[in-house]
């Protein structure tokens, strides 16, 4: 038995009383090499709130003594709630509320130990005004330590006072600015300025009622350019657009293209008619796809997966880093890939009319029913790079010099490699037009029988920010998930689910992405929300009720802010080592095998892949693998989801920047852009509203309606106007342009057209 075992099952027991470390040790008979680890494990143990320390140094099970671990989430307020750690195990994994003066002095997103309370007495007298009744159960706490720090490092931008200087977090959650050194003091080269964008280390804090301090170690640039603002979520997110210096020789030892010794062992489908279909602005192409029919009706699929595990052995540096990486992460503008350029634009990328090793997925079906399935190693040649707006025409339109028309997406130059289809000649264009038909009859198909077998339609249109040459956010565009992007989902959630079933079927140890169930108080939350904006619904414990739900939400004015409320209502998925299911998709086996460029769960699950063919086909592996222990896939597996969770915080903020400073310019402009929005919300100071051409959301301030005194009514759904009756209600569309831009609390306030100040 392992050593965090004993000790766990040790203080699990009955009778078991907290006790010291070195009566612990006493305890568990334990042998020398234990005794020498013992003080390692348990702070560890600590650390990741698998037991606490108590009054007099004495350990235990947190819950035993009324105490819980997890994640602290701030509000701007200064208030927050503690997530409870995963492994706790517990039934209630409702979060804890931490009122603002009993968060100590914890920041957003540390881990933290709380000990749960009766209600803080301002909650429990406004309880007492309003008959003592609670809207829904709340369990409350009060931070009490600090496990783990999210972020020693703090960006920001630099201010001064009166007798000091301080930064002011990027973040509006974390709600103390940081008290920092004179800068003439410091050896920074440029001298930080006040205005300048900043790093700041944080210096041990232990007195809330005192900012805490820190010492700047950076300067970014001037705040709210585009470029020290990129600066600052590569710091904050520990992102790194450069490689090591150690992965400079493994990269330089790479061939430049696929030699003949590479096709050894391959299957060759170089001459099948092969093509990708990604967005305008991709570099890196994962996958490719074919069809061939074999009779009428009947289809056989070929879905390619680049191989990069050809080219990235167990244990290098190359291996280790992308590891350590976990994804690439998209920002605007730019790509901080989890492989060098050479591997993920070059030699792994399924480019056109270019020779590449690949994983493939043979699927021979007919409508949604699949008859058999064959996996291999290979080569492949792609004939065609489309754009999803390409493969959008070629399935819609029938007069095909209308799509050899089609225009190059917006920045490119004419003639760029895949981008133009004028080049085909007419029997090649029909050849590729019947096969995008052929492969979307299929995917429709399956789509429609995945949707009865319970999987949920979450698809929504794409919010996409495109800057200008010198990095500022110049337009917003909504780019529709429509057939081209359905297609090819159908296809990588085929290959992906293949994969899972064969790997769980042979019992073989693997990263699958799973799931789980959302919690009901959850979705009887969300219920009750529908039904304060006019949506009934029924029971959402039952998938049906929830598709229904969703097919509702689809068709009402504010569907997208209803899809976003639903999805928090869901767990988040995430990497484990045991396929326990994807609720989402309706999926009992589900895997990520599709994307190994961008994704090191894919990178592992070929290294698995291919160690399992090479034994069921009775050969050496085609390349170097490894054999992952259950242990490491869970470690692997945990590490994964954390990088994947901080790539995404990454884009979101990134995106959130961005959208700021799109409607800070547009403040500056003469003639304001008039933009159509919805009414989402209203309250006593005014009302909420949606963009509709780019989902941004924002405030119309009750001051800014300067035509009539307007008032709220009873059931807070309508203003109207004293005078002039005038209203404005929850769903009505209206036409806004931008008021204020506020950078350091994240919000834009828009004001009627119709009420420009004259």
């Amino acid at each position: 038995m392992l050593l965090r075992d004993k000790i766990l099952q040790h203080m699990r027991r009955a009778d078991y009383v907290p006790t010291r470390r070195n009566e612990l040790a006493e305890a568990l008979k334990l042998n020398k090499k234990e005794e020498n680890d013992l003080d390692k494990e348990i702070d560890t143990l600590l650390r990741k709130g698998y037991i606490a320390r108590i009054k007099k140094n004495r350990l235990c099970i947190p819950q035993d003594a009324n105490l819980v671990s997890g994640t602290i989430i701030f509000r701007q307020s200064g208030s927050a709630i503690v997530v409870r750690d995963p492994h706790l195990g517990r039934k209630d994994e409702s979060p804890v509320t931490i009122s603002a003066e009993d968060t100590w002095v914890a920041m957003h997103r540390d881990r933290v130990l709380v000990r749960l309370m009766d209600a803080p007495s301002r909650r429990r007298s406004s309880q007492a005004k309003s008959g003592g009744k609670q809207e829904k159960k709340e369990t409350y706490g009060r931070v009490i330590r600090i496990l783990e720090r999210a972020r020693t490092k703090i960006t920001g931008t630099l201010q001064k006072a009166k007798l000091f200087y301080y930064v002011i977090p990027d973040d509006p959650r974390l709600v103390h600015d940081i008290i920092v050194p004179d800068p003439e003091k410091t050896s920074l080269k440029p001298t930080p300025r006040v205005g300048d964008k900043v790093v700041a280390t944080l210096i041990e804090w232990k007195q809330r009622h005192v900012n805490p301090e820190g010492d700047l170690v950076e300067v970014l640039g001037r705040t709210h350019e585009p470029s020290a603002e990129l600066k600052a979520i590569f710091r904050k997110f520990d992102l790194d657009l450069e490689f090591p210096k150690e992965l400079e020789k493994e990269v330089a030892a790479l061939p430049d293209s696929v030699g003949k010794k590479d096709l050894k062992g391959r299957l060759d489908l170089r001459q099948m008619a092969t093509f990708t279909i990604d967005p305008d602005d991709s570099k890196d192409f994962d996958d490719a796809l074919s069809i061939e029919k074999v009779s009428q009706g009947t289809y056989r699929v070929g879905i390619h997966i680049a191989d990069v595990a050809a080219y990235v052995s167990p244990g290098t540096a190359l291996d280790v880093e992308a590891r350590r990486r976990g994804n690439s992460t998209y920002l605007i503008g730019t790509v901080v890939p989890m492989l060098p350029h050479k591997l993920s634009n070059g030699l792994c990328s399924l480019k056109e009319d270019e020779d590449r090793l690949t994983k493939s997925v043979l699927i021979t079906l007919s409508k949604s029913k699949i008859q058999h399935v064959e996996f291999a190693n290979s080569v492949i040649r792609s004939r065609k790079r489309l754009t999803y707006r390409q493969a959008y025409t070629l399935l819609k339109e029938n007069d095909l010099e209308k799509v050899r028309k089609l225009p190059l997406p917006p920045g490119h130059q004419t003639g760029s490699t895949g981008r133009s289809l004028k080049s085909l000649s007419e029997e090649e264009l029909k050849s590729l037009q019947s096969s995008i038909r052929s492969l979307w009859d299929l995917a429709s198909s399956l789509r429609q029988k995945r949707m009865r077998g319970g999987s949920l339609d979450l698809d929504m249109p794409e919010v996409k920010i495109f800057v200008d040459e010198k990095g500022f956010a110049d337009r917003i565009e909504l780019i529709e998930y429509d057939e081209s992007h359905q297609l090819i989902e159908e296809y990588m959630l085929l290959a992906n689910e293949a994969i899972a079933k064969i790997l769980k079927y042979h019992a073989v140890p693997a990263i699958y992405r799973v799931h789980d169930k959302p919690e009901e108080d959850k979705l009887n939350e969300f219920r009750e929300y529908l039904a304060a904006n006019g949506i009934r619904v029924g029971d959402l414990t039952n998938k049906k009720e929830v598709t229904k739900a969703l097919q509702k939400i689809k068709e009402h004015p504010q569907g997208y802010t209803h899809r976003i409320q639903f999805l928090r209502s869901l767990k988040q998925a995430k990497y484990q080592a045991e396929p326990k299911g994807h609720y989402g998709l309706a999926k009992r086996n589900y895997t990520h095998f599709t994307s190994p460029i961008r994704r090191y769960a894919d990178f592992v699950v070929h290294r698995i892949f291919e160690n399992f063919l090479s034994r069921h086909q009775k050969r050496k592996p085609l390349h170097q693998t490894r054999k992952y222990t259950q242990a490491d896939l869970e470690g692997i597996a945990e590490h994964l989801s954390i990088t994947e969770q901080n790539s995404t915080e990454a884009e979101r903020e990134h995106n959130k920047v961005k959208q700021l400073e799109f409607f800070e310019r547009e403040l500056r402009k003469k003639e304001k852009t008039r933009f159509k929005a919805a009414v989402t919300d209203i309250k006593n100071h005014g009302m909420f509203v949606e963009l509709v051409a780019s989902q941004t959301f924002g405030l119309v301030h009750i001051s800014t309606m300067s035509d009539d005194h307007y008032l709220i009514n009873g059931d807070g759904t309508v203003l109207t106007g004293k005078r002039t009756k005038k209203k404005f209600e929850i769903g009505q569309t209206v036409e806004v342009v931008t008021e204020r831009v506020d950078r350091f609390k994240r919000q834009i306030d828009f004001r009627l057209a119709e009420m420009q100040k004259g």
